[in-house]
């Protein structure tokens, strides 16, 4: 039921935090999305049975462009057609019944998440925090208003983060173009961008370029507008690109904004909002930058000031939603200062346990390069809103109290009527909305109902994300609890690796995302897609393979058949709640061989999880139970479970308790793993003589048991050695019948075992009847002549084997 995985407000276990990822509202999750969800939720299971009270609460991102953009897709509409009010209701809607979708799909595969933790990013609780979050950072001087040149998108006709930047390799033209000096003189300046000519405001050389020093404080007149700009000298200007001589454009790239600011030229916007070429364009007006490109080239053919054309490829500023290239625009934007704080976001790193440790260097790589300041503001319609008002009379930023958070200003008028500064009614609203980015980075603040009390406290015990959102949302995150709590975020981060189709990612935006969750759980289990997911190691890009899934299933089948052959032998044994007496001489060597084993599994298994290394841990439980339990032990009992009169009572006593705790152990293993399969063996084999065990505890899951340490606290080295050396001969008869061409189930008259230690020899002697029943020997004997190799023999119609150990 959904309460097993309810956070206990009472308990006073120790409380295990996820900081969980709200997946965007776009549209459909895709089998990546279950990759790395998949990963936290077996983390979560393990720490739940490690004795953690799990806050694990799921979140939806449903503000901001991704899902604007997918409502607008889906009702075939643009949100500037609608009013305002209607869009957003009409987002709130679609949102509402894709995160049913995703909701359902979850529990589909055995997510288990506290669903009464839910939260979303448009609800009014979550607008209350990041407008919240918006005010203090304004108090505290972090976040500032100014008009400055911002990214700007005039495909989604907003602004964008520099986070939220891809680089692009295309092919251009670089276009030879011809400037003339103020005396006549020819200057040939090469540029992919030629459509910027009606805003190049100056022409830049280097000081050392011998080339063109004669031109200083000379003028440059440019082709077909015919402006004159100043020629300028900067060390920036690479004298061996091009000719050595650049036009500085209002903007095409961030070296031109440098330069203008340096220089103090002025500004001319001949791209507008739209993504159309402004009227100051002359002949380019209305035309984008492909058709105003090609415009351009045609008309520089036609002047004859097109001097050459060379193809090449270089890497351009694209938006990562749309992979359209970016532009530069002066904007007025809100920005949170990061830039001066670079040091102390490399140091917080220094604090976080990084999983795999190689990540944390992507972040510092990041920071380091960081070259603009957070923009937060976003043109679009449905987000959050800034809860601002200017006061028109003495410019004053009106903010919004707490007690009237959450509150849209485009709605609703300023609570206190007057500008607080000089009483003037006049105030008009901020028409932008937040980043989604700025309320993402908040996750930690609304898990804890920020800046109320709660149980939960920041830093949060552990954030799961994806690699390539290293640079936004984990970033941001880490800026915003320093700035909000003076602390790390979160102690642990564990970076999933992406599932590639190919050499690329499997995601909605590259198209390639046709094994949907849907399509997948229709052919496949929930285990065995799990199981399929516990492979993909943290950090690591995994390719998509069917043959994994088909590894899956064929251990679930593996599984079910192990536990239905021990099924009559787990029900008929009746535990009691007194510790049982390994020292007893109940434990034969064979039981105590696999107690061993399973203690030592046990072991890694735990140490490989506590590192968040769960692939490993998978690896080792899956080598016990294939190799040791089904492959050596099950074998081994087989004689004993089938012809119990050949042996005592105790030894089949003990093996029923051996069979019990190891059957047991071998569920609560694989439980964060594969939660179905083991959830209904387990109700009907263990459940109710666990309750009998575990009286004081909530036993009615496996996923409730506690990993006991004590429990499986078994150390038999000798008997170890020497049940390995009984598989070793057990082994080498295998073999030699395999080589013999006959079936292991042929009968050998008599097995002859011959070894120099005697030791060992008496050792053996001990376990004459387990080898007799596993090699079907109807008489094992010991050689005292020495053999050199094993051997089989056909004698009298009688197999006669011999085995040298």
């Amino acid at each position: 039921t959904e309460k097993t995985y309810q956070f206990n407000e009472n308990s006073k276990k120790e409380i295990y935090s996820i900081d969980t990822p709200p997946p965007t509202v776009s549209g459909s999750l895709h089998i990546g999305h279950v990759f790395s969800y998949t990963h936290t939720d077996i983390i979560a299971r393990y720490k739940r049975m490690s004795g953690y009270n799990i806050f694990y609460p799921m979140g939806f991102d449903d503000n901001g462009l991704p899902t604007e953009r997918y409502v607008e897709k889906k009702n075939k509409t643009k949100a500037h057609l609608m009013p305002r009010s209607e869009f957003i209701k009409l987002c709130l809607k679609e949102s509402g019944e894709v995160e049913k979708q995703f909701e359902e799909l979850w529990k589909r595969l055995g997510l288990s998440i506290d669903w009464s933790k839910l939260y979303s990013t448009i609800s009014d609780d979550t607008r209350k925090i990041a407008q919240l979050s918006f005010v203090e950072l304004l108090k505290k001087d972090l976040v500032y208003k100014k008009s400055e040149p911002s990214l700007y998108c005039t495909t989604c006709k907003t602004s964008v983060a520099q986070a939220e930047l891809d680089n692009q390799e295309i092919k251009t033209n670089f276009n030879e173009i011809e400037f003339k000096t103020e005396d006549g003189q020819q200057l040939i300046i090469a540029t992919t961008r030629p459509e910027l000519l009606a805003a190049c405001v100056a022409v830049f050389y280097h000081p050392d370029d011998e080339r063109y020093n004669m031109l200083k404080g000379k003028t440059a007149t440019t082709p077909i507008y015919n402006q004159k700009v100043p020629i300028l000298a900067d060390e920036q200007v690479d004298p061996e690109k091009g000719t050595g001589l650049v036009m500085c454009c209002t903007f095409g790239d961030v070296m031109d904004i440098a330069w203008r600011k340096k220089y103090n030229l002025p500004f001319i916007q001949v791209v507008g909002l739209d993504g159309m070429w402004t009227k100051i364009s002359g002949p380019l007006e209305g035309l984008n930058v492909q058709l105003a490109r090609k415009k351009i080239i045609e008309l520089l053919k036609e002047s004859g000031e097109l001097l050459k054309q060379t193809p090449i490829k270089h890497n351009v500023n694209t938006h990562e939603r749309c992979k359209q290239e970016i532009e530069y625009l002066i904007l007025s934007q809100w920005f949170v200062k990061i830039l001066e704080y670079k040091d102390t976001f490399l140091k917080l790193a220094e604090q976080i346990n990084w999983h795999p440790k190689f990540m944390k260097s992507r972040y510092q790589d990041w920071v380091k390069n960081l070259g603009w300041d957070w923009c937060i503001s976003r043109q679009r319609f449905y987000g959050i809103p800034f809860p601002v008002w200017y006061c028109q009379d003495c410019s004053t930023v009106v903010t919004a109290e707490k007690k009237d958070l959450p509150i849209d200003p485009q709605e609703q008028n300023y609570p206190g009527k007057k500008c607080p500064k000089c009483g003037s009614t006049n105030l008009t609203p901020d028409t932008d909305v937040m980043d989604t980015w700025n309320t993402s980075s908040l996750t930690p603040q609304i898990n804890v109902n920020w800046p109320e009390e709660s149980e939960i406290k920041i830093p949060m015990s552990m954030r799961p994300q994806a690699h390539d959102i290293i640079r936004t949302w984990a970033f941001y995150t880490i800026v915003k609890s320093y700035f909000h709590n003076k602390s790390i975020p979160w102690k642990d981060i564990v970076i999933s690796g992406h599932v590639l189709s190919g050499k690329e990612k499997i995601s909605k935006s590259k198209g390639n995302e046709k094994l949907t969750p849907k399509n997948l759980l229709e052919n496949y289990s929930s285990d065995t897609i799990r199981f399929w997911t516990a492979n993909g190691k943290p950090g690591t890009d995994t390719a998509f393979s069917e043959h994994q899934l088909k590894i899956g299933q064929r251990l679930i089948t593996k599984i079910w058949n192990a536990f239905r052959f021990c099924k009559d032998h787990i029900e008929i044994y009746n535990p009691s709640n007194e510790t049982f007496n390994v020292d007893q001489p109940e434990l034969d060597d064979l039981n105590k061989w696999l107690l061993n084993n399973f203690s030592a599994t046990l072991k890694q298994y735990q140490s490989s999880f506590d590192k968040y290394e769960y692939t490993q841990a998978l690896e080792t439980i899956d080598r016990f139970f294939w190799k040791i339990f089904c492959d050596n032990y099950l074998e081994l009992i087989k004689d004993q479970l089938f012809n119990p009169e050949k042996y005592s009572a105790k030894q089949i006593e003990a093996t029923k308790f051996t069979l019990y705790e190891i059957g047991f152990g071998i569920l609560q293993l694989y439980s964060p793993f594969i939660p179905h399969i083991t959830e209904n063996l387990y109700q009907s084999l263990f459940k109710q003589k666990e309750e009998v065990l575990n009286t004081n505890e909530d036993v009615s899951s496996i996923h409730l048991t506690q990993l006991n340490n004590k429990r499986f606290d078994y150390t038999f080295t000798s008997s170890s050695e020497l049940i390995e050396t009984v598989i070793m001969i057990i082994s080498d008869i295998r073999k030699l019948k395999s080589e013999k061409k006959i079936s292991l189930k042929t009968e050998i008259d008599t097995l002859y075992i011959y070894s120099e230690n005697k030791e060992i020899i008496d050792k053996i002697k001990t376990q004459k009847n387990l080898i007799a029943g596993i090699t079907k020997s109807n008489e094992v004997d010991f050689l005292e002549e020495k053999i050199e190799n094993s051997c089989m023999e056909l004698k009298n119609d009688k197999w006669i084997a011999s085995v040298k150990i």
